[in-house]
């Protein structure tokens, strides 16, 4: 797959999980009809092609993975779509690390000079 139709991939995968994400019809329409609906995201696949949406989000996989089993679909005919019911979310607690990360790295004042500090 080239860099093009890489990106067209991604984009259209993107706004099909956020469709499917935020529409129980579109949802219905994607399990009912996944050849229609995945073209009119601007994935079309081959006449005669199997399509499988897996909605389990047990086998998420990660978007390289998911583009690769994309691509794979062109020579094998299966082309494969992970579209879990609802996006796992990472509800782990942050170390001080990552907070410092999530802050730019930035500690104590909010800014230099802070009109806070006393002189």
């Amino acid at each position: 797959m080239d860099i093009g139709d890489k990106a067209a991939f991604i984009s259209g995968y993107t706004r099909i999980l956020t469709q499917a994400w935020s529409s129980e019809e579109f949802s219905q329409r994607l399990e009912s009809d996944p050849r229609a609906v995945l073209a009119e995201n601007g994935l079309v696949t081959a006449p005669g092609t199997r399509v499988e949406i897996i909605r389990s989000r047990d086998a998420d996989p990660d978007l390289d993975t998911q583009v690769h089993l994309w691509d794979n679909g062109r020579l094998t005919g299966r082309y494969v779509l992970y579209v879990p019911h609802i996006p796992q979310v990472d509800t782990r607690e942050l170390d001080d690390d990552e907070l410092g990360d999530l802050a730019g790295g930035v500690s104590g004042y909010c800014c230099t000079p802070c009109c806070c500090q006393s002189v």
